[in-house]
């Protein structure tokens, strides 16, 4: 059986994935070409994610990003608003919202370094694994080491507005009535995690727009590989 050369494997590759009717225009795109269509896409949209995300407000102003207060406490807000929390709780959002958005900045030149690591294997993925899978890229090559740079910006922003204490404050309530999740425990953690999450969010969001309207983003090069997709 005749082997293909990996400069043969990405047009193949796109012919697969999108069937015979557009087997001809899609052939005629290049290993080049597909590479650096792939690689435009994933940045123009990880890029897009972190400015939105990043700006003022770009947490709290965004309900599908918004970090909500965790399950264990929302559930007693009705006893912690009896004890007169109700304002502390509110504040409580805002603060760990605004400790994301401090977060967020850093995550961009990890994505962009995820870009330029694209492998053939990682293309194939990509170009056979239909919506979601730019995300699902991002999130397996940066998923780790956003947490951990993530992590010390939302501390020192939480510890500098005493979020911490209100946090602990809160979650020490809960406790003594309730189970609370691990991942609940501290407030840096909690705010951590679902920054990462808003961000893939985000991605997601973005890469969904590519994939609509790979023309209209203005890029010569996303129109020729997206659109032959």
């Amino acid at each position: 059986m005749r082997a293909f050369s990996p400069h043969h494997v990405l047009p193949l590759l796109l012919c697969m994935a999108t069937g015979s009717a557009a087997a001809l225009s899609l052939a005629d795109l290049s290993n080049k070409d597909a590479t650096s269509g792939l690689k435009t896409a994933l940045e123009k949209g990880a890029v897009a994610a972190v400015a939105k995300l990043g700006a003022e407000n770009g947490f709290l102003h965004n309900d599908k990003v918004k970090i909500q207060l965790p399950k264990a406490i929302e559930k007693a807000r009705p006893l912690l608003a009896m004890a007169g929390k109700a304002q502390q709780l509110d504040e409580l959002v805002v603060s760990m919202n605004h400790a994301a958005e401090a977060a967020v900045p850093m995550a961009k030149p990890l994505l962009i370094n995820a870009v330029k690591s694209l492998t053939v294997a990682d293309a194939k993925n990509i170009l056979s694994g239909g919506d979601g899978s730019v995300t699902n890229f991002f999130r397996e090559k940066t998923s780790a080491s956003l947490t951990v740079q993530f992590l010390p910006m939302v501390k020192k922003v939480t510890d500098r507005s005493r979020l911490s204490a209100k946090y602990n404050s809160a979650m020490g309530k809960v406790s003594a009535f309730t189970a609370v999740d691990p991942s609940q425990a501290t407030v840096e953690s909690y705010v951590t995690q679902r920054a990462v999450d808003g961000l893939f969010t985000m991605i997601a969001e973005e890469e969904s727009a590519i994939r609509r309207d790979p023309i209209g983003t203005g890029s010569k090069i996303l129109g020729k590989v997206f659109g032959a997709l």
